[in-house]
This record gives structure tokens, C-alpha cells and sequence, in this order.
């Protein structure tokens, strides 16, 4: 990893993006962004991880995180795609609606036959750079970037009628996730 895109203050808030090997839109059926979903809360319960902002688009995720110190912030994201990589290529390959089934394997299968780190299946790119958010005017930019995606994508008219990202929680309602507001 370049020495511009590492994690150096624990204590900081991080912009980070996961996204999908060749950008597959796997994020259309609500089962596989449930699974996420489900992931990052282990983690915030578990592990520790603080969720200041997220958003799940159809092929990327977009998260401010930081942690509570008990797991170093890259171990967490280290287990987190560990994760749910083999969940959601196992989820993929069990769900008998997935019409795109075999595409996708073949996608993933052939993604790892190119990395010297995985087995069978690669479902995340390698990277994900994390960003420190310093200080306010760029934690503020993050926040309109994460919750405006769905807008710019054209899923949604305003930011908080999209249901995968904390734009709700932020106008003072309740979304999927817990998440720990920026001061």
C-alpha cells in the first residue's frame, strides 16, 4: 500500500470505499446489502469499530469509520472484507433467484486466479485508501459525498429517502445501522 493511503492515528475518522472486483453490480438484490449490513454491526459490536457514515451503492461501499481501540482500524477492515467476501460469494452461489449466478462466480473466480492473496474467489479490490478526515470542512465533505451518491446515481431524489446509508440518521431519524455522529 502507498505510504500516502495508510491508517496512522487510531484516533482519527477515515473515508474509505470498497469496491466490487470489475465494479460488479452485486448490491442490486437487498440479501447481499443485508449481509453487509450485518457484518458491519459484528464489527461495531465485536471489534470495536466506530461507523460515523456509510452508504452501500451497487457496487461500492463509501464508509467514515474510525475505533474504539480495542482492534487497530486495518485489522478491522482486514476481517470485515474477509468476511464478507467468502459470505457474500457463498450467499451468491446458494441463492437459487440469482439469474446472474454463474457470471458473477466466473468473474470473481477469474479475479483470483490474477491475486497471489486469494484461493478460489476475489470479491473486493485490493485497495481501499483510506482518507483522514482532520478536520471539520473534510469530514463535512465526506458526509455530503457518502450521502449524495444515491442522488448523483439517480436511485434517489434526496439523500435520505435511500435506505443503505446514514443520510436519515443525520436528518434525525433512525436508518439501518448505529452509527456515532461527527462533532
Amino acid at each position: 500500500m502507498s505510504e500516502k493511503y495508510k491508517v496512522r492515528d487510531q484516533e482519527k475518522i477515515y473515508f474509505i470505499t470498497f469496491a466490487v472486483v470489475q465494479w460488479v453490480d452485486v448490491f442490486t438484490r437487498q440479501v447481499y446489502k443485508d449481509l453487509v449490513i450485518e457484518s458491519l454491526q459484528h464489527c461495531r459490536k465485536q471489534k470495536g469499530l466506530e461507523i460515523y457514515a456509510w452508504c452501500i451503492m451497487s457496487n461500492h461501499l463509501h464508509l467514515a469509520l474510525g475505533t474504539a481501540g480495542q482492534h487497530p482500524l486495518p485489522d478491522i477492515v482486514r476481517d470485515f472484507k474477509k468476511y464478507t467476501s467468502v459470505a457474500l460469494i457463498r450467499t451468491i452461489a446458494e441463492n437459487p433467484q440469482e439469474s446472474r449466478k454463474d457470471w458473477m462466480l466466473e468473474i470473481f473466480r477469474t479475479a483470483a486466479e490474477n491475486s497471489s492473496k486469494h484461493q478460489k474467489y476475489q470479491f473486493w479490490q485490493n485497495q481501499y485508501h483510506p482518507i483522514e478526515l482532520s478536520d471539520n470542512d473534510k469530514q463535512q465533505r465526506c458526509l455530503n459525498y457518502i450521502h449524495n451518491n444515491p442522488v448523483v446515481a439517480g436511485l434517489v431524489s434526496e439523500a435520505t429517502h435511500y435506505v443503505y446509508s446514514s443520510a436519515i440518521d443525520y436528518a434525525g431519524g433512525k436508518g439501518l445501522l448505529g452509527i456515532k455522529f461527527m462533532e
